[in-house]
């Protein structure tokens, strides 16, 4: 039976100690056994692996900065859009969303379909809203705070104890264990991804993390959870095992019924001595470790794209757990050229 091709852009190509999404979403996405796939890489940068491996890209255009503004973006797609057609754009990465979710229905017009959450439900699971997000959800989080100035840290001596998490509102967590190393960090965050900085209450435990997706009408058509077997100093699973635990099924289960959470999602959470589950971020979008779950039976990527294009998707019952991902990097050789191309001209 022939299967449709489809033409699906996929950002997050970076391959770094913190690596994008980009790469397994691809992988997943070729092992697709319910459509063919033609891959267009959007690249922010020259430098991003997956921009020169071409048995993953089949073709690869610079995008905008998120800070250039939502029409420069949606100038460059036109651009592509008319060469490539593109059916499906896969963003995966957290700062560009606000972006794609508010193009969503001009793409829509262009032909260009997404699966994204809504505006509310992107802004109502930042960081800075987490404390709001528990108590209304009924879900365990760690006590936070929102600070915009370093000189807020020396006030917080009566409400936090040290060490406590400093964490960006996008990216980035140090834990700092004296007011002035967490002033250094305020600094050092701020720099790199704005205002405001989170102070979060430091919780020791096991580390878990659980990728699914939702279908906008609270049901929870796939879920993964596992635990971080290695984590490297970013605090990024470089190794992780997939689990079978009822308590994590649970947790989001109650989170995409509640929120009737639309597309795919990570959950970041630690398990306490005395077994309580505290719920540390929601990542709205597909996490860097998603092949695992493509490894344990779920295909999630291949799921949000038939969602995307309004195909019947039938929800995910089971998944393998004792199965393991172990992250490795190598020397990928390119042409000159090819940097040369992708930096002058924006294409590849």
């Amino acid at each position: 039976m022939k299967r449709n091709k489809l033409t699906i852009g996929v950002t997050g190509l970076n391959a770094t100690d913190n690596p994008g999404p980009g790469l397994p979403v691809i992988r997943a996405l070729k092992e697709s056994s319910s459509f063919d796939v033609r891959i267009i890489g959007l690249a922010y940068e020259s430098l991003e692996p997956g921009i020169y491996l071409h048995e993953f890209v089949d073709k690869t255009y610079h995008i905008p900065y998120p800070t250039a503004g939502t029409q420069t973006l949606m100038s460059r797609l036109e651009y592509i859009h008319e060469i490539e057609k593109l059916d499906v754009i896969i963003p995966n990465f957290d700062a560009e969303l606000y972006s794609f979710i508010k193009l969503e229905g001009q793409l829509l017009k262009m032909g260009i379909h997404t699966f994204l959450p809504t505006m509310e439900q992107f802004e109502e699971r930042h960081k800075y809203n987490l404390n709001k997000f528990g108590k209304k959800y009924k879900i365990d989080v760690p006590h936070s705070k929102t600070i915009m100035s370093p000189d807020e840290i020396n006030s917080l001596g009566g409400e936090f104890q040290y060490p406590l998490v400093v964490k960006g509102k996008y990216y980035d967590a140090s834990i700092a264990y004296t007011p002035e190393q967490a002033k250094v960090y305020f600094n050092q965050i701020s720099a790199k991804w704005g205002l405001p900085i989170i102070i979060q209450e430091f919780v020791t435990g096991l580390e878990f993390n659980v990728t699914g997706l939702g279908d906008g009408k609270g049901n929870m058509m796939a879920a993964v959870p596992m635990r971080k077997q290695f984590i490297t100093d970013k605090g990024k699973a470089w190794a992780g095992i997939s689990i079978s635990s009822e308590p994590l099924l649970e947790i989001t289960r109650r989170f995409i019924d509640s929120t009737h959470w639309r597309g795919g999602f990570e959950l970041e959470m630690i398990k306490t001595d005395d077994n309580i589950y505290y719920l540390l971020e929601i990542n709205p979008r597909i996490p860097a470790w998603i092949y695992l779950a493509v490894g344990c039976g779920q295909n999630i990527p291949e799921a949000l794209v038939n969602l995307a294009m309004g195909k019947e998707v039938k929800p995910y019952t089971r998944y393998d757990s004792g199965k393991m991902f172990i992250r490795y990097s190598f020397d990928q050789i390119v042409d000159i050229n090819e940097f040369e191309k992708i930096s002058t001209l924006g294409e590849l």
